[in-house]
């Protein structure tokens, strides 16, 4: 499986810091200096999570993270910022739907931890959305079988669990003396 991480940082040292304490995780680390070339990476590959500064030049971190909500909703974002206070980290939260909000300066160990975790989240959401498809597939199957053969799928049930065939019980004791 492949797994894409976008790290976006108008500080080019800071994403140096990035690329060394992140270079032996197994996934592909691609790299931005601004929120306009983090769009054209994205358009240009799939991405499966962004990490983005949030005071930049131009477009803020949260602004930029709620363009990429828009675009691709898919895509779990976080912040790491300098700048921590608890108003942003709500309003991240709240408004760009941030996965996480990480702070400068980071331990490296725990970052690593963080983003592992973060793609085991991403793992889990793309399995559920496999089994979410499956699912539907199999619904609109016996959709199509009980519009085809009514009572073949939706069957009644009395209060043992048993399947009622017919709520009608018929006599069959008239049936009976008219084939014999």
């Amino acid at each position: 499986m492949n797994r894409v991480a976008l790290f976006v940082d108008d500080e080019k040292n800071v994403l140096n810091s990035l690329r060394r304490a992140l270079h032996t995780e197994p996934y592909e680390k691609r790299f931005a200096q601004s929120p306009d070339e983090a769009f054209d990476i994205i358009e240009e590959e799939p991405i499966d999570l962004i990490v983005s500064d949030h005071i930049m030049p131009g477009m803020d971190g949260l602004t930029f993270l709620k363009h990429v909500r828009k675009m691709h909703p898919d895509i779990v974002r976080i912040i790491l910022t300098g700048q921590a206070d608890l108003h942003l980290a709500m309003q991240a939260i709240n408004e760009g739907e941030v996965y996480r909000f990480l702070t400068k300066p980071w331990n490296d160990l725990e970052l690593r931890i963080t983003l592992s975790q973060v793609f085991d989240f991403i793992d889990l959401l793309k399995e559920r959305n496999t089994l979410m498809n499956t699912v539907r597939q199999q619904q609109a199957i016996l959709d199509e079988l009980e519009s085809e053969y009514p009572g073949i799928v939706n069957v009644s049930r009395d209060e043992n669990g048993r399947i009622v065939v017919d709520e009608d019980p018929v006599d069959l004791a008239k049936y009976v003396g008219k084939n014999q």
